[in-house]
């Protein structure tokens, strides 16, 4: 006779910070958690983060699954590696190989250190510019494009033996709120559905290990409960109709789009019964321990035992295709040369940018402090972007608090009267409603992507904030042409 699975086999958790405490260590061997999710609270060194795999290891056992969404852009914990491209500074790239590239770079950094499975690609197809939590997170906003790139990150993380998992599915990309904060509905018909949202998980499916669900609700498939609590979703559609027998996890289901509207313990039940294999069940110990609680009275009775004894194997064949052993042999320095080739090669234009000639004088409008959003990092301040510039012109800094302070003809005036050229870069995840309509000499989108579609100027577009993007700018202001003929943006 089987042994039923503790609680935990089926739920993936949080630590506390950056080490193992023993409390913490005795919460997961009490409710038998195999998986455990990292952020930016685990992660000081590259050492810390070695010891700290290897100590968690301990705990989970051999088939431990040691999760982080490190997806590049402004989605990345570490900041101790090489920074990788945003995946739609990949998607204007378009260069397949280097997509690849690029992810198996990233695996390698996470294999470094005993991680063995990355949350990415991002599958979603961006086609709402408004998006709040997609965004440059996409490689772009066809399915073709974000296909294509998609595949090649699945081919990059299995080459460097990381489990990776696409997200965030049925899809995210034609949203205008966040699932951080609120449910979301998507009403397209079915025959839409498959036209965009749906294809590229569809057409990865072979080559794809894990699957991320979205907590939105999908009319067309099933119109009462979101993706993640689903079984017309996850079970008819995911498995039945698609036949695909990966992992299914649910995304946090610590989000508002969940939290708001059903119990902790009662959602990941009846994500389970959907179908997912593994429940994210992130937050507070005491929130952890519901669902644990919920999901161990659920094994007792409700949930099916031959659907949960084949959720454990697959969550152990995932973990032991790709075990969570560091590889000391890996150096992630030895990859800070692609890492700055993806970022030069994803450098967009919009409306035939031309750079100020330099040694000009520039009056450079910036926010003075970009926030941290969610998921995503916050982005660079306007002192940084001021000394960025400062090495190629004569930079008088206007660093606004909010757009809504701008006053934008006062700043032509003063520009026109002191002959400055008017430079606006934008910092910031979300597009603010007061940047419509701006007319700067030249905009630079150090973030949001789509913040080209709201200001009315000609646009160099970075696809994120990082170094290597910020290098990629100065290069291009040098020496516009050096490289040939940029991308165009262009969001569909």
């Amino acid at each position: 006779m089987t042994t039923p699975p503790l609680p935990g086999a089926l739920a993936m958790v949080d630590i506390p910070g950056p080490v193992l405490d023993p409390e913490t260590a005795a919460h997961l061997r009490h409710y038998g958690v195999t998986a455990v999710c990292l952020f930016g609270k685990n992660v000081e060194s590259a050492a810390q983060l070695r010891t700290l795999c290897a100590d968690l290891r301990a705990v989970l056992g051999e088939d431990a699954l040691i999760a982080i969404d490190h997806e590049g852009g402004a989605i990345t914990r570490p900041t101790f590696w090489p920074y990788a491209p945003s995946a739609m500074a990949l998607g204007a790239a378009d260069d397949a190989a280097l997509t690849q590239d690029v992810h198996a770079a990233l695996a390698r950094q996470l294999r470094s250190v005993g991680i063995n499975w990355n949350f990415t690609p991002v599958l979603d197809v961006n086609v709402d510019a408004s998006n709040p939590v997609i965004s440059e997170r996409a490689f772009g906003s066809t399915p073709a494009l974000v296909a294509r790139h998609g595949r090649a990150s699945l081919a990059g993380h299995a080459r460097a033996g990381v489990a990776a998992c696409v997200k965030h599915f049925p899809g995210h990309g034609d949203t205008h709120l966040d699932s951080h904060y609120s449910l979301q509905r998507v009403s397209k018909t079915r025959e839409q559905l498959d036209a965009l949202e749906l294809a590229p998980f569809r057409d990865l499916l072979p080559h794809t290990p894990a699957v991320m669900t979205a907590h939105i609700i999908f009319d067309a498939i099933d119109p009462e409960l979101p993706a993640t609590l689903s079984r017309p979703v996850l079970t008819g559609l995911l498995r039945g109709e698609w036949d695909y027998e990966g992992v299914i996890v649910t995304d946090s289901m610590g989000m508002k789009a969940i939290d708001d509207h059903y119990g902790r313990g009662e959602a990941a039940v009846l994500a389970l019964k959907a179908g997912a294999d593994m429940v994210m069940a992130l937050g507070r110990r005491e929130v952890q321990v519901e669902t644990l609680e919920a999901v161990a009275a659920a094994l007792d009775g409700d949930l099916d035992p031959a659907a949960v004894q084949a959720s454990v194997e697959r969550l152990r064949t995932l973990a032991r295709q790709t075990p969570a052993h560091a590889d000391l042999s890996l150096n992630p320095e030895d990859d800070a040369a692609l890492m700055a080739l993806g970022w030069e090669r994803g450098l967009s234009v919009y409306r035939d940018p031309q750079p100020p000639a330099p040694g000009s004088r520039l009056l450079l409008v910036c926010e003075r402090y970009a926030y941290r959003e969610n998921v995503s990092e916050r982005g660079v301040d306007a002192d940084t972007v001021a000394h960025d510039l400062g090495t190629l012109y004569d930079v008088q800094l206007h660093a606004y608090d909010t757009a809504d302070d701008l006053d934008w003809p006062a700043l032509r005036r003063q520009a026109d009267d002191e002959g400055r050229t008017l430079v606006l870069v934008t910092t910031g995840r979300h597009r603010h409603p007061a940047l419509a309509g701006l007319t700067p000499d030249l905009h630079v989108a150090l973030y949001n992507p789509y913040a080209a579609l709201l200001v009315d100027a000609p646009a160099v577009i970075t696809g994120g904030f990082r170094p290597g993007a910020r290098a990629a700018l100065l290069a291009w202001l040098r020496s516009p042409h050096a490289a040939g003929p940029r991308p165009v943006f262009a969001p569909g």
